[in-house]
């Protein structure tokens, strides 16, 4: 009787063990039929398929379709690769990244979209020691300072050099192989963000002397007062002017001349007259 009993109680924990495996089985069929109905609701967005830099004009080579699921898609962002073609790009875009509208430009193309209003672009030439040793990059803030020789009003062969602009926005920058001599050499190309004057205060320094870049800190924005320096100053040749020595005024003595002594006088008491002569005997009588 009581093998009986064991053996219902095995059938029992069989029959319970088949409904839970099969519980569990809808359960997990129906959890990925979920997942797959969530899966297929996706929608195609534009994307780019390599780096890209500002003022890439876009081609099909650029561009790419890739399904983004509905709540993920950015706003701005475009369905066709025909929306976007032609289009210039106005910042550095990373591949696999959204197409997006505020990130194209309809108007223009290369540097010019990253120009402000009111502002320009003017682009000088730095070697190793005058770029900073390449390390001038877009966003970079830099001083320019100018080195004349012979400035004008300064001693022959002494130099000058001055701070011709603070905090200056670096917006590119690059290298390039330049000819010297039939010698080819490296030179980095700078692109600097400038007003219309800071234009011209710019293209006459490179004009009249040789520029330097001097690489400031993202969050010094303060414009420092600084006088020009020459080569007199920095290798202290600078003559010091001695005081003129105040002599006491000399004292001339005027000897007066002796007046000669007076002539003797005589006076005469002629024929009832007066008369004044110089000797006893002048006019012929005693």
């Amino acid at each position: 009787m009581s093998s009986w009993k064991g053996l219902g109680l095995l059938l029992l924990a069989a029959v319970l063990a088949v409904a839970a495996g099969g519980i569990a089985y809808l359960y997990l069929k129906g959890t990925s039929v979920l997942a797959g109905n969530k899966e297929t609701q996706t929608y195609p967005v534009v994307v780019c398929t390599q780096d890209l830099t500002f003022g890439t004009k876009l081609e099909d080579k650029d561009l790419r379709i890739a399904n983004f699921p509905k709540d993920a898609i950015p706003m701005g962002a475009y369905a066709t690769t025909d929306s976007v073609l032609g289009q210039t790009t106005k910042v550095f875009l990373v591949a696999n990244e959204p197409i997006l509208a505020s990130k194209l430009s309809s108007i223009g193309g290369g540097l010019s979209v990253r120009v402000p209003e009111s502002l320009r672009a003017s682009s000088v030439d730095v070697n190793e020691v005058s770029g900073v040793s390449g390390f001038v990059l877009p966003g970079d803030r830099v001083d320019i300072l100018c080195t004349i020789d012979n400035a004008p009003g300064q001693s022959q062969g002494v130099a000058v050099t001055k701070t011709i602009l603070q905090n200056i926005e670096v917006v590119a920058a690059g290298v390039k192989t330049k000819t010297n001599k039939n010698d080819p050499i490296r030179v980095q190309s700078v692109t600097l963000l400038v007003t219309p004057k800071e234009a011209e205060d710019l293209a006459l320094g490179m004009h009249e002397g040789r520029i330097h870049l001097v690489l400031r800190n993202p969050v010094d924005n303060e414009i420092v007062a600084v006088n020009p320096t020459n080569t007199r100053e920095v290798f202290g040749l600078v003559q010091q002017h001695k005081a003129p020595v105040r002599r006491a005024p000399r004292t001339v003595i005027v000897k007066k001349e002796e007046a000669p002594p007076p002539e003797p006088s005589y006076t005469i008491i002629r024929d009832g007259s007066i008369q004044q002569q110089k000797s006893p005997t002048e006019g012929g009588k005693p």
